[in-house]
């Protein structure tokens, strides 16, 4: 009798470990994540947040068919105490013990952060926030932060040649001081090497290339003549000439909308107008773009002095050696804008 005991109590005890077991499986490694119809989809956890917050987050964006299960499987994984920001790539079909590991582990999925030649630290700023999670605002104000720019090397005028265009890899949770500091290592290597090689040669400083580069970039679009103008501007410079350069004229207005410019805008009283002021502005004009650094680094050697925007609207230019042969030049292009009635 007591062996049938013993037996029955052995038996419900099997039972009981195979329900617990159920059970565990149920909570932990059934299948939870939903991707939609996609293999992957993106998560974000915003800084500060806590558990209740993720679980929130998961069920709001349907990546989970049931919160409570995470839940559980969080609590006991100690989630609560290792919960960490950043973008997570989950998997269709993930566990909860899965879920848990990755998003406990922190081991997040970088951000391929895009900007292009936007024309003002501004722009740039809206553009990453909106890849990010750092605020525009944040980002923005840090280029009029004298102290903290100047511990990389840049002031409130030549910080807008900081950013170099292109596709950066970063974490979404990356603060606003980590992204400059990122867009400072970032800047260095775009420079060292043959850039810096070619700008001493120019006799030039980093900034000033920049400065330079952002006129060239507002003077054309055109890539295959931006050597040309570039070498227009060295070849000014270096024999002691304004560089009477529209764009930043344009920049010192603040209205870069200006088709024309007139005789009145000359006038404008800025550091910025090098109509009025000898050698290049206090910084650049706007981002400059990658082509119009290397065109002011590889700029054509001529012995022009001038150029005037073509007649036909091409966005190409004519250029020329004497005042006497730009005025003709220049006269072209004011015809144009006359006949078509642009006065502004």
């Amino acid at each position: 009798m007591a062996l049938k005991l013993f037996l029955y109590a052995l038996l419900l005890l099997a039972f009981a470990s195979a329900g617990t077991a159920i059970f565990f499986w149920h909570m932990a490694f059934r299948p939870n994540v939903t991707a939609g119809n996609a293999v992957t989809a993106d998560f974000y956890i915003p800084t500060g947040s806590d558990m209740e917050k993720v679980k929130g987050l998961l069920k709001e964006d349907d990546l989970i068919s049931n919160s409570s299960t995470f839940k559980w499987t969080a609590a006991r994984k100690n989630y609560h105490n290792n919960v960490h920001p950043g973008r997570y790539r989950l998997t269709d079909g993930m566990s909860n013990n899965d879920l848990v590991n990755l998003l406990r582990s922190g081991n997040q999925t970088p951000v391929n952060l895009v900007f292009i030649s936007h024309r003002t630290v501004g722009d740039i700023a809206a553009a990453v926030a909106r890849q990010i999670e750092a605020d525009s605002a944040c980002i923005a104000e840090l280029a009029f932060d004298e102290k903290f720019l100047e511990t990389i090397g840049f002031d409130t005028a030549g910080v807008p040649g900081l950013f170099i265009p292109n596709t950066y890899q970063l974490y979404w949770n990356t603060s606003p001081r980590q992204f400059y500091l990122r867009m400072k290592r970032e800047y260095d290597r775009f420079w060292e090497g043959e850039r810096d090689e070619k700008r001493k040669k120019l006799g030039l400083e980093r900034a000033e290339v920049s400065t330079l580069a952002s006129i060239v970039s507002e003077e054309t679009a055109m890539v295959d003549e931006m050597p040309v103008i570039a070498g227009v501007y060295l070849n000014r410079l270096q024999r002691g000439m304004r560089l009477q350069a529209d764009p930043t004229v344009k920049y010192a207005l603040g209205d870069f909308t200006v088709n024309r410019i007139l005789r009145v805008d000359l006038g404008v009283d800025s550091p910025y107008n090098t109509y009025l002021y000898g050698g290049l502005p206090p910084g650049p004009i706007t981002i400059p773009p990658v082509q119009a650094i290397d065109a002011v680094l590889n700029a054509q050697k001529h012995d022009y002095l001038y150029f005037s925007a073509r007649e036909d609207f091409s966005g190409y230019h004519r250029f020329a050696r004497t005042l006497a042969e730009h005025n003709r030049n220049a006269r072209l292009y004011q015809n144009a804008l006359n006949q078509r009635r642009v006065f502004r």
